[in-house]
């Protein structure tokens, strides 16, 4: 393998990663930044009040977006596959 190829199946492994983990983190964010401005308003000061939102809407988005995960995962999978067998021949 030359440098070339191991920076290319790098590359494509944080692109994926970061495709795959933008949406989840988005969202989380999101409903971090909601929880404190209600804290904020309220005056609740329990530290521990952002986690539940948070893992709840975490857990949604990923039921929800788990056949494009599996979709780009697979995807890919293939790619590097594919890559491989023509850059072993």
């Amino acid at each position: 393998m030359t440098e070339e190829i191991v920076i290319e199946v790098m590359k494509e492994v944080f692109y994926t990663t970061f495709i795959i983990l933008l949406p989840i983190l988005g969202v989380s964010l999101i409903v971090g930044i909601f929880v404190s401005i209600f804290q904020a308003a309220t005056s609740i000061q329990e530290a521990t009040l952002t986690f539940v939102p948070k893992i709840l809407a975490t857990a949604i988005t990923l039921i929800f977006l788990l056949p494009w995960i599996i979709d780009k995962i697979v995807s890919f999978t293939v790619k590097m596959l594919t890559m491989f067998t023509t850059v072993l021949k």
